[in-house]
C-alpha cells in the first residue's frame, strides 16, 4: 500500500489557561504527497504555526494524528527538518560547524558530519563563507545556513515557518529562488507557512488557505505554473489567477474577523 508522505488526520489543538480554554485549530485534515511543495496561508492568528509545530512534533495534539509514510509520529524526528524565521545558530561555531554540529548530535562520525556539512553549505551557495561566524553573516546567509542544517540529515519532509519573514524584499526574493532551485534538484516534500500570498503562489504546487478562530482548512487552490520558476513568473498571466483566489479567500476571513471584533466591542 502506498501512503501519502504526510497525512494530518482530524487534528485539533485546545489551549488551556486557568479556567479558560480556546480551540486554536479544529479538525484539520490534509495530505502531502511525495515531492510536493505545499504552502499554508491564512490571516494572522489562524493557527498556521501551531499546526506546523504539531507536525514537527514540538506540540501534542488535543485530537487527531499525524502520520509520515503511514506511521504516526511521536515527537520530533529526523524524518522532519524544521526551519523557523529565527536562525537559532550557535554564535561560537562557523557556518559549516553549525551544520556539522547537528549531524554529530544525530550520531554521525566526525568525518562524515564534516563532509556532509561541507556539501550542504555548497548547496546553499556559501562555500566562500563556510568559515565565517554567524555574527559575520547577513540575515539571508544565516537563513541559508539554517536551511543547509535542516537538509543535511536528509529529512523526508521539510517544514518551514515564515523562514524569510525577517529578510528585506530583495534578499527574500533571492531566497525564494534559491529554495525552488534546491527543491527542484533534490525533490522532497515541503510544507511552507507564510503570510505572503505572492511567496506562496510562487513556491507551491498547492496553496492551502486556513480560516480563523478556530483554524480550519477553508480552501485548497492549485498552482498550475510550469517549473522551473524564476522571478519573472510574478508578472506572468498564469500567476494572476491563483494569486487572486488566495488573496480573496484570506481577505474574506479577515473581514469576518473584523466584523466579529466589532460586535464584541459593541457588546461591551
Amino acid at each position: 500500500m502506498t501512503y501519502p508522505k504526510l497525512k494530518v488526520e482530524g487534528v485539533s489543538k485546545v489551549f488551556v489557561q486557568g479556567r479558560n480554554e480556546w480551540r486554536a485549530i479544529d479538525d484539520i485534515n490534509m495530505t502531502l504527497d511525495e515531492n510536493e511543495f505545499v504552502a499554508l496561508v491564512g490571516a494572522s492568528g489562524c493557527g498556521k504555526s501551531t499546526l506546523l509545530s504539531i507536525i514537527a512534533g514540538l506540540q501534542d495534539t488535543s485530537d487527531g494524528v499525524i502520520l509520515v509514510d503511514g506511521v504516526p509520529i511521536d515527537g520530533p524526528g529526523r524524518d522532519r527538518g524544521v526551519v523557523f524565521q529565527s536562525y537559532t545558530l550557535m554564535p561560537w561555531l562557523t557556518a559549516q560547524e553549525n551544520v556539522a554540529f547537528a549531524l554529530r548530535a544525530a550520531g554521525w562520525s566526525k568525518k562524515d558530519a564534516r563532509d556532509v556539512a561541507k556539501e550542504h553549505i555548497a548547496l546553499v551557495g556559501l562555500e566562500r563563507f563556510a568559515d565565517r561566524l554567524p555574527g559575520q553573516l547577513s540575515g539571508g546567509m544565516k537563513q541559508r545556513v539554517a536551511i543547509a542544517r535542516a537538509l543535511s540529515y536528509r529529512p523526508k519532509i521539510l517544514l518551514m515557518d515564515e523562514p524569510f519573514g525577517a529578510l528585506d524584499a530583495l534578499t527574500r526574493r533571492h531566497m525564494q529562488e534559491l529554495l525552488t532551485s534546491i527543491w527542484e534538484k533534490h525533490r522532497l516534500t515541503v510544507l511552507f507557512v507564510t503570510h505572503d500570498v505572492e511567496e506562496a503562489v510562487f513556491l507551491a504546487d498547492r496553496v492551502i488557505v486556513m480560516s480563523n478562530q478556530p483554524g480550519r482548512i477553508k480552501e485548497v487552490i492549485p498552482v498550475d505554473i510550469a517549473r522551473p520558476r524564476m522571478g519573472d513568473v510574478f508578472s506572468a498571466p498564469e500567476f494572476a489567477e491563483p494569486h487572486r483566489r488566495v488573496l480573496k479567500s484570506i481577505r474574506e476571513e479577515s473581514l469576518k474577523l473584523a466584523a466579529l471584533d466589532g460586535a464584541i466591542v459593541q457588546d461591551h
